[in-house]
């Protein structure tokens, strides 16, 4: 039976309750299975390249189905939709906990979490109205944060004791998500009655690219979160080689312990744009963009820990409200267009796309030599300038409209 849900609703209801839960127990087994799974190909001796692959694979499933999944999502009711998304990532993570190909296997949950991802977050503006879809992101993103915190803390300390036992945490944390998903009630399809010929959906994929592409506010939001998540991936990997040069420290954990310090930020900051931004006011984020990049800057000058640690923790407040706002405008915006699934969906296409060509290019100014604390100083400043350009460009096109 379908249960309608109003849009007057309080915000924690036993919908959005059950999806935060889903959201942090998924994200969790996705965390934790990351280093579980490092861990394994580590000990069966594949060689130190294979670790940046198993990575590649997962961001790779979700360029290859952006044209499929935002249907999927809009076909059917999302909460069963991250049910199944949530099935193939525990049969993933199965996979590998049985002893077979660990690639194999985290590419399963590479498509699971690709399904997931649009259907997570289009149900919001299902079970939200839109005064409060900036707090739904908000605790969306901090459930996501807590889970990348925990989850990463748990797979690499349960892998140094037992490789089996936290894969065996994985496979538990996405079947407790598949029940969370169970408790939300079952909403109408959003865009139900598509074809679901591949080269029909394909065409309508890249049709709802063009319509997103042509309003002014999702093209926005569109390339804000792109560049926010291509930059932040860069980042994560630009710790790993900055620690030992700033810090002379060589061990593994101290990276690990940084970024959590923007993770944590990354929750404050969503809190703060819950509460200080509405959708009207989205453009408020914008300040806070160019300041990632000179926090970035700042950070890449620090020889201390304490100081590391401070300056990050600021690079994720900062992140956390300027990326919050910039989703939610999409969620709104693409709804009433190409639907929540599909406006995701190009969402992933384009962070994702971002996240491949930011860690190429810093590949290749590494291979060349170029310093470590120069790159950290150069990634900040171009963040900074471009989105800088994204503001002007904004302002611009306000007063094209005026």
């Amino acid at each position: 039976m379908i249960q309608p849900v109003k849009a007057a609703s309080p915000l924690m209801s036993k919908s959005m309750i059950a999806v935060i839960v889903a959201q942090f127990l998924s994200a969790f087994g996705d965390n934790a299975l990351l280093f579980a799974a490092l861990a394994l190909i580590k000990q069966q001796l594949y060689p130190d390249w294979s670790q940046p692959v198993l990575q590649m694979a997962f961001v790779a499933t979700y360029i290859i189905l952006a044209p499929f999944v935002g249907q999927f999502a809009d076909s059917f009711s999302k909460g069963r939709v991250m049910m199944v998304a949530n099935l193939l990532k525990l049969a993933g993570a199965a996979v590998i906990c049985a002893g077979l190909n660990p690639f194999l296997g985290y590419t399963l949950v590479g498509i699971g979490a690709a399904a997931y991802s649009p259907a997570k977050y289009g149900i919001l503006g299902e079970i939200a109205s839109g005064e409060q879809l900036v707090k739904a992101n908000g605790l969306m993103e901090a459930s996501t944060i807590a889970a990348i915190l925990l989850g990463s803390v748990a797979g690499g300390a349960l892998a140094d004791w037992s490789i089996l036992a936290a894969l065996g945490i994985c496979v538990l944390a996405y079947g407790a998500a598949v029940v969370a998903n169970w408790f939300i009630p079952k909403l109408s399809p959003a865009r139900p009655g598509q074809s679901w010929n591949p080269a029909k959906m394909s065409r309508t994929f890249f049709s709802a690219c063009k319509t997103l592409w042509q309003d002014g506010e999702t093209r926005f939001s569109l390339v804000g979160t792109s560049l926010f998540w291509g930059a932040g991936v860069t980042l994560r990997f630009l710790l790993v080689l900055w620690v030992p040069v700033a810090l002379g420290i060589t061990d593994n954990k101290t990276p690990t312990l940084l970024n959590a310090m923007v993770a944590v930020g990354i929750v404050l900051g969503a809190g703060a744009a819950a509460k200080l931004i509405r959708l009207d006011t989205v453009k408020r984020c914008l300040p806070a963009g160019v300041a990632i990049g000179i926090a970035v800057v700042v950070f890449a000058l620090q020889t201390s820990m304490l100081s590391a640690y401070i300056v990050l923790v600021v690079v994720g407040i900062l992140g956390g409200f300027f990326v919050v706002p910039l989703n939610a405008l999409l969620q709104h915006r693409g709804k009433i267009s190409v639907g929540a699934g599909n406006a995701i969906a190009v969402q992933n296409l384009g962070e994702n796309t971002a996240m491949l060509l930011m860690l190429g290019l810093y590949s290749l100014v590494v291979m060349v030599g170029a310093p470590v604390v120069a790159i950290g100083i150069g990634f900040g400043v171009v963040f900074a300038l471009a989105i800088a350009g994204l503001w002007i460009w904004k302002n611009m096109q306000k007063r094209r409209l005026a």
